[in-house]
């Protein structure tokens, strides 16, 4: 995590000094005033420009403690703020280093563990106001975290959280088994291996983490749903296919197999494409890595379609979506055999437990 330490007085910049030299990616950042008295810094700032500073800031560090009154903290940043997705980690410490308090994004932009750890190296009293984690229990968007999945909605954990803290029983179908070892006994929670299961139970509130699409007039206000980044696309297309072309053709054969596109992992391709512009931007419009096999590669592994003479005119590959999906996907199972459109060729495999193959 790479973290602005921020601090407008003497004892700040001195205590700011100590948490650079504690946060390996930390980067000190002192009022003008105190040149020279906090060692090495990233930039001296006049303090009639500390919102301005700070606005610049934002979307440069993961993280930020501001050495200062909560209060000069909480007026500065709150133009700033988006969504708890995206929003940094904003810790406060006052000057005297007796308290860290995570203030903004505690569980998904880490100010929780942030002010943990701040607290540990200056001496200091963590401050945590998240009530799962005072209560002693776990939270739904920290699991999501911690595991690399994509919440579906962030509005429905607080939904479940609140369930959490109240007692109630959440019932979860979770085929990683992830879950059930995440929440250990804490909280009232019922296991089931179906939807369908699940849903006929007497549960006031519903996890289901799978990477299957739900259509919404299905889905109830008190079901989240967390999604495992585990399909590989294998992509095939002509030369200069638009962005816009393989993003139609990608989306409509997921959704004709009720396929999440938030789940999607890599995408996969032969070579000769580490050119090609279309397969470039979409990878980017998921955000998600671009792989790239070598023809030889593709033509050793197994596929169930019969070897395409156009591909292997065009790129020296007996087929690409389908090699290309098994191989991005560490020898997964194949979700969707080879499809085609007049340009697009598509095959999606399911990865199995660990990373992907890049």
């Amino acid at each position: 995590m790479r973290v602005a330490v921020i601090a407008i007085t003497r004892n700040g910049a001195q205590l700011g000094q100590r948490l650079r030299g504690g946060l390996p990616a930390a980067e000190l950042h002192v009022s003008s005033r105190y040149a020279g008295q906090a060692g090495t810094v990233r930039r001296l700032f006049d303090p009639a420009d500390l919102k301005a500073l700070a606005a610049s800031l934002w979307k440069e560090y993961d993280g930020f403690v501001f050495i200062m009154a909560a209060g000069i903290v909480v007026r500065m940043i709150a133009p700033l703020l988006e969504s708890k997705e995206t929003d940094p980690a904003v810790v406060v410490m006052d000057d005297a280093g007796k308290f860290a308090i995570s203030l903004i994004a505690g569980h998904l932009g880490g100010a929780n563990e942030l002010a943990e750890r701040c607290a540990f190296i200056a001496g200091a009293r963590p401050v945590i106001t998240t009530a799962t984690d005072v209560n002693g229990l776990p939270s739904f968007d920290l699991l999501a975290k911690e595991q690399g999945w994509v919440i579906d909605d962030i509005g429905r954990v607080k939904v479940l959280n609140r369930l959490l803290l109240d007692g109630e029983e959440i019932a979860v179908v979770d085929p990683t088994g992830k879950t059930r070892c995440w929440l250990c006994g804490r909280g009232k929670a019922s296991f089931h291996d179906t939807f369908a299961e699940a849903m006929d139970s007497p549960a006031r509130g519903f996890l289901f983490v799978t990477n299957r699409h739900l259509p919404p007039q299905t889905q109830p206000g008190n079901l989240l749903i967390l999604r495992p980044s585990n399909l590989v696309l294998g992509i095939g297309c002509n030369r200069g296919t638009s962005v816009d072309d393989i993003d139609a053709f990608v989306t409509a054969q997921l959704k004709r197999i009720f396929l999440s596109r938030k789940s999607v992992r890599l995408v996969a391709t032969v070579a000769v494409k580490r050119d090609e512009e279309g397969l470039i931007a979409f990878a980017e419009r998921l955000g998600v890595p671009l792989a790239f096999f070598g023809s030889d590669e593709l033509n050793a592994v197994a596929v169930p379609s019969p070897p395409s003479p156009h591909a292997m005119a065009a790129v020296g590959a007996s087929g690409v979506a389908e090699p290309a999906a098994i191989l991005g996907s560490g020898g997964g199972r194949l979700l969707l055999k080879k499809v085609k459109s007049e340009n697009v060729t598509l095959a999606v495999a399911e990865m199995e437990e660990g990373e992907p193959h890049v």
